[in-house]
């Protein structure tokens, strides 16, 4: 797996390098700022990147912005997001395309190597991963609802791998099924889920934050 590290601070830029190339990766560069993390990123189109949100010269979004960007250049492109703190509008915003590879991750929560790799390995697969605090900020609801208890099994089944980044047509392949049957099912999850139709949402997205706000540790 070919990795981009965009950190500024040297310790833990230093560390993720090492821990990276520990589990077997290369990292193919290591940059400290908004405008060389884009120029990596375009340059390498590595598998997957790991970047800051708050990066120089100016310390606000330019981590954020650069993944954006090169995703817009390069669709799809695995991106797993590190930040000090949940901050809605970029989650959001980094979520918005519903193409998957993205994830969103807490320095602080960062405390174990495997799920770290885990969470990168998931990203650089098209999947998401998400921490469980980002998701209930987005979904901005309690912790103790159950939103999938209405879902049969090939429905949850089917909101598993969508989960994963796949598409309807890879997931119908998944399951054995036709693509028309899975566009049914997604349209019943959609409904069970309370996921109105609405130009100023994806319903995708909506629908895999849900599943994770309910599976996730």
């Amino acid at each position: 797996m070919r990795v981009v590290i965009a950190e500024d601070l040297f310790l833990l830029r230093d560390g993720l390098v090492r821990l990276v190339q520990a589990y077997g990766h290369t990292v193919v560069a290591a940059v400290d700022s908004g405008p060389a993390t884009l120029e990596a990123l375009l340059a390498t189109r590595p598998d997957v990147a790991v970047v800051d949100v708050r990066l120089p010269p100016t310390f606000s979004d330019e981590g954020l912005q650069a993944a954006l960007a090169a995703r817009r250049e390069v669709p799809g492109l695995p991106v797993l997001i590190l930040s000090q703190h949940v901050e809605q509008l970029y989650a959001r915003e980094l979520l918005a395309d519903g193409q998957g590879g993205v994830g969103y991750q807490l320095k602080d929560r960062v405390l174990d190597a495997g799920e770290f790799m885990d969470a990168l390995t998931r990203v650089a697969g098209g999947g998401t991963a998400l921490d469980p605090t980002v998701v209930a900020k987005l979904l901005g609801r309690p912790a103790h609802a159950d939103p999938l208890a209405t879902l049969t099994e090939r429905e949850r089944s089917v909101l598993e791998l969508m989960a994963e980044g796949l598409s309807n047509t890879a997931i119908a392949a998944r399951l054995f099924l036709s693509e028309g049957a899975i566009s049914k099912y997604t349209t019943t999850i959609f409904a069970k889920l309370g996921l109105a139709a609405d130009d100023d949402t994806n319903r995708r997205v909506r629908a895999v934050l849900t599943y994770l706000g309910a599976t996730g540790p």
